[in-house]
């Protein structure tokens, strides 16, 4: 018999059928939190009415705001952060926005609880990968506060405990862990989605695919995360078809919020293959979004991981899942993604092959390609991923 291990993350409860701002209140309280903080995003503050419409309900319970979060989180951006939650003092920090928003708000939280306030004081407390290959996860207290989240995307980053931030001096983005770094709450509101660009409600639903995908593919897999994982496939394939037919449809944006609840289970719980891990390195290279790196990475890294006799079983089941008889996960996915209208190759998205290299270079250290089904041993394998993405 093989062994396993699956491993619950400290996260009470997720939330549906309430208003946020009535949420979050009976969250707070719940918690005897009196002093909440918001972070999000500069565009959802200021040119949507969903943060002023959830500042009214919560009243003078605010004591303050950050909303200058930057995609793939900068290290600066993280300082930033954490000294305006320092200088205001919360109890809670309610987090409303997309992956760059939630993974901000995780890595603040390492950085209050290592008490960091140097962009390189974060060196040393990310997942890396030793000599030998095995992984280092470096021991991180526990915060002084938590967050809880109201997601805005399909990114799925509020239910792990993994949180990324990019270095731009090494153009690579690090992935931190800390046992209370995630949400302790997930509030689902399908009203606060709506001013969501198309592309971007799209794209992260292809990421929740790809959590969902690779998480099915993994060498490790887990009873629980493969049902979850199955589950989400028919979820996310169903609900982004008829946002797209009808973005007004909070019914279909609900359920594309539970698919990504689910495929979101097997994060750091199993471990994911290249299209997670040379797409953290190409984002951190190019600044291209996570939703667009899945689009563009998933279906070339199937094909490239087929070639294994076990994965290319498991992709069968992700083609069925998907209503693809002949077992071609690949194209199913990528069939999916084509008729959403978003990009399916690296050119579509202006990544130059000039940039390869150096995408190659940040891969090789990334712990998912370390993890990938197939196994990656050197930067002209990921090369060759790139060339048939290309």
């Amino acid at each position: 018999m093989n062994g396993g291990l699956y491993n619950y993350i400290s996260q009470d409860r997720v939330i549906w059928g309430t208003p946020a701002g009535t949420a979050i209140l009976e969250e707070a309280a719940r918690r005897n939190s009196e002093k909440l903080f918001i972070i999000a995003s500069k565009t959802l503050n200021r040119k949507t009415s969903v943060i002023s419409d959830i500042k009214a309900v919560l009243g003078d319970k605010l004591v303050g705001t950050f909303d200058e979060c930057q995609e793939h989180a900068p290290r600066d951006t993280i300082i930033a952060a954490a000294n305006a939650v320092r200088a205001s003092n919360p109890d809670l920090i309610i987090s409303i926005g997309g992956g760059t928003v939630i993974d901000t708000t995780k890595v603040v939280l390492v950085a209050l609880a290592e008490n960091v306030t140097t962009a390189d004081g974060l060196d040393g407390l990310h997942l890396s990968i030793n000599p030998d290959g095995s992984r280092r996860t470096p021991a991180i207290s526990a915060p002084p506060i938590r967050q809880i989240a109201v997601p805005t995307t399909l990114s799925g980053a509020e239910y792990s405990c993994l949180g990324g931030s990019s270095d731009p001096k090494r153009k690579i983005k690090d992935g931190f862990y800390g046992s209370e770094i995630c949400p302790a709450a997930v509030i689902i509101d399908p009203a606060v989605t709506l001013p969501t660009p198309e592309w971007l409600w799209l794209s992260t639903g292809i990421r929740a695919i790809d959590h969902a995908i690779e998480s099915i593919c993994s060498p490790g897999a887990v009873p629980l995360v493969d049902a979850c994982a199955l589950h989400s496939l028919s979820l996310l394939s169903e609900a982004l078809g008829d946002y797209h037919n009808n973005p007004e449809d909070l019914g279909a944006r609900q359920k594309a919020l539970q698919g990504a609840w689910l495929a979101s289970q097997g994060i750091l719980r199993v471990d994911y293959g290249a299209s997670h891990g040379i797409g953290h390195s190409l984002g951190a290279v190019t600044q291209l979004s996570h939703g667009y790196t899945s689009c563009v990475l998933l279906p070339a890294v199937l094909r490239w991981n087929r070639e294994d006799p076990q994965n290319n079983v498991r992709q069968r089941l992700i083609a069925e899942r998907m209503g693809r008889e002949d077992g071609d996960a690949a194209q199913a996915v990528e069939n999916l993604i084509s008729s959403l209208g978003l990009p399916t190759r690296l050119r579509d998205v202006n990544v130059s092959k000039n940039d390869f290299a150096q995408v190659a270079k940040g891969a090789m250290g990334n712990i998912w390609v370390n993890t990938n089904p197939r196994p990656i041993t050197s930067e002209e394998d990921v090369m060759e991923i790139l060339l048939q993405a290309y």
